[in-house]
């Protein structure tokens, strides 16, 4: 009973409680609403500012205002608008080439690859310079006046025999583009010893060491009346005209007979291969031998040029024509026109390509017919670029 009468005391009590609480809370929430509504408005202290895209303009703000505020948008500078500007390309390499004498259509896949911006692909540019007089292009390159320079086989292997520090390095032509050229009609059954009581004039060493000697025998230079070949520096069409030469041991048979013939003067050619001389390249692109290995990149690149020009060439013969006399005009006569399907048959179309056997077979012919003492290894004489580089 009496722990009946605790429990119910206690209900009793927490109700009590709870209800006092509640009635004092809601007394003083009256009071504080009072308060809030009787006091000032609130304020604030400091400066609110917005962006003006989220303020409304208001009837008295004037257009120009906005106009105004629109040209400052539009000046802010851009990434999007004002891309960064394209880098400069890299320089070309310069490179200056010495030709064999003034230019001519042999020198066609230098000229087109020039004219046709093939150097320039690969990031060179190549400068064509014509010598003064033919024989100092070897000695300019000796001498590092030059980075190129242009000759035939037979003086490369002269000049190397003599100690010159050159070395073969591309093919333009691949068969000789000179010849004995004799004045009158061909005689029937010529034979060698008609060609060597001629009277020879030359206009290179090669003509002189290599032809004459091959012409006249030893033992007919010897009598007492011999007329010994003279030079005739390079103009062997004045000297068959004036006739103070029978023949010319070097001349150029493309346009020389073609030349005289236009003046009236027959004449007959004896190539090479028919006095026993070997086949050779008739034009080649010759490099520093000391520095070759170490510009062997360079010299590559050269050659890529040259195969692509040489290749448009034989593709487009008509097109290469038109190219080139519009680019040199000298070159622009009947006589060129007349040889240039014969010279484009002999455009190496692989100018870097090395024929060992060739050059192996000069430096014997040179031996054996008492012209130099020694053979000297054909690494000595030439090489392909390609091959001394890492190509990938």
């Amino acid at each position: 009973m009496l722990n009946a009468f605790w429990r119910v005391r206690s209900l009793v009590f927490i109700t009590l409680s709870f209800f006092l609480l509640f009635s004092i809370s809601a007394t003083y929430a009256n009071t504080e609403n009072e308060s809030v509504n009787n006091s000032e408005p609130l304020t604030l202290d400091g400066e609110i500012s917005l962006p003006p895209e989220l303020w409304t303009h208001s009837d008295n703000e004037t257009a120009a205002e906005i106009g105004e505020q629109g040209e400052q948008q539009e000046e802010a500078p851009s990434m999007a608008l004002a891309p960064p500007p394209p880098l400069d390309p890299p320089p070309l390499k310069q490179l200056l080439l010495m030709l064999d004498w003034y230019v001519s259509p042999q020198h066609a896949a230098l000229i087109v690859a020039k004219q046709r911006g093939l150097f320039a692909a690969q990031g060179l540019e190549l400068e064509l310079l014509t010598p003064a007089d033919p024989s100092i292009a070897i000695k300019l390159l000796t001498a590092g006046e030059v980075d190129l320079a242009l000759t035939r086989q037979p003086l490369l292997h002269l000049h190397a025999h003599d100690g010159a520090a050159i070395t073969r390095i591309g093919t333009l032509i691949e068969t000789p583009l000179n010849a004995v050229i004799v004045a009158g009609d061909v005689p029937t059954n010529e034979t060698t010893d008609q060609l060597a009581g001629l009277h020879y004039g030359f206009s290179t060493r090669e003509g002189r060491d290599v032809l004459v000697d091959q012409l006249v025998p030893t033992s007919l230079r010897q009598i007492d009346d011999f007329n010994p070949p003279e030079s005739v520096h390079f103009d062997a069409a004045s000297a068959l005209r004036e006739g103070r030469v029978n023949a010319i041991a070097d001349g150029f048979y493309l346009t020389l007979p073609q030349q005289l013939a236009s003046e009236g003067i027959v004449t007959h050619t004896v190539r090479y291969h028919d006095i026993d001389v070997p086949h050779h390249d008739g034009l080649i692109l010759l490099a520093n031998s000391d520095t070759v290995t170490r510009r062997a990149a360079t010299w590559s690149r050269v050659l890529i040029a040259l195969e692509e020009a040489s290749n448009w060439i034989i593709e487009n013969p008509e097109a290469a024509w038109s190219l080139l006399i519009s680019s040199h005009p000298v070159l622009d006569n009947a006589i060129n026109e007349a040889a240039w399907d014969d010279l484009m048959r002999r455009i190496a179309i692989s100018p870097a390509a090395l024929d060992a056997r060739r050059y192996a077979a000069f430096e014997r012919y040179l031996q054996q017919s008492g012209i130099t003492e020694t053979a000297l290894p054909i690494s000595r004489l030439a090489v392909n670029p390609h091959a001394l580089i890492d190509i990938r």
